[in-house]
């Protein structure tokens, strides 16, 4: 279970996010959704402990990061697809991972078969393609065998196999009992899955309902979009003109 209570984040001038309070329950799915620029990201490197925020606080597992004797067993994080050493190879970048966190190297070729990548683990993770380190992220998050699980938009570069493969393991993750809290803008994968939708926009929680709660906001053939729209509606930062001529489009 993670806990976030009344968070608030400045930097210099700008309200990163603002008094932002949700949670994400044992054994479902929570995704994070929200234009760029309303906070996710900031939101979910403080519950990692990578930011500090100006007020507030996070639990997992009703704990503090601090209070955990074995963090990789209780919370694992992939926020940054790219934070990789291209010269390392996938085996080497997970067993440096599971050195760090007290976890036995033998794990390693568990997780890498887990996500497809059991041949590739001698590889320059240089050489990977873009779905091949989102694969990568995703062992990184699974290494330890975490009760809690965040991922910042864990099915980028996917093909159409990966992301029904990756449908099935938190899924699946999720029947185990674990908690899983997710970033993402991929909407037709919230709408299959999802148990709890949380969008931010500006920095502020704008809605925070289970799946079904959120889609009745919507309308038309596809309710979600919909939904997600109208609630964001005045919250993006960048937008274009949808009547742009022809001859430069």
């Amino acid at each position: 279970m993670i806990t976030v209570s009344g968070v608030s984040k400045r930097f210099g001038d700008r309200v990163a996010v603002d008094d932002v309070s949700f949670e994400a329950a044992r054994g479902s799915i929570t995704y994070l959704l929200g234009p760029n620029g309303a906070g996710k990201s900031t939101t979910m490197r403080v519950i990692a402990g990578l930011t500090k925020p100006d007020a507030g606080t996070v639990r997992i597992n009703e704990q503090s990061l601090r209070g955990f004797t074995s963090t990789m067993r209780e919370v694992r994080f992939n926020l940054d697809t790219f934070a990789r050493n291209p010269k390392h190879t996938a085996g080497q970048h997970l067993t440096w991972q599971a050195r760090l966190g007290g976890i036995p190297s033998s794990e390693v070729g568990q997780v890498l078969a887990r996500v497809g990548l059991a041949d590739a683990g001698t590889r320059l993770v240089g050489q990977f393609s873009l779905g091949m380190l989102g694969r990568l992220g995703i062992a990184t998050a699974l290494l330890g065998d975490p009760r809690t699980i965040v991922l910042d938009e864990p099915d980028n570069g996917l093909d159409v196999d990966g992301i029904l493969w990756l449908r099935d393991l938190l899924t699946g993750l999720a029947r185990q009992g674990r908690t899983l809290l997710i970033a993402s803008h991929n909407l037709t994968e919230v709408d299959i899955i999802a148990d709890r939708i949380v969008i931010m926009g500006r920095g502020r929680i704008l809605s925070d309902a289970s799946r079904d709660e959120t889609v009745a906001l919507g309308s038309g053939p596809r309710r979600l979009e919909s939904a997600y729209l109208t609630v964001t509606r005045g919250s993006v930062e960048y937008g274009g003109d949808p009547s742009t001529p022809d001859e430069v489009r």
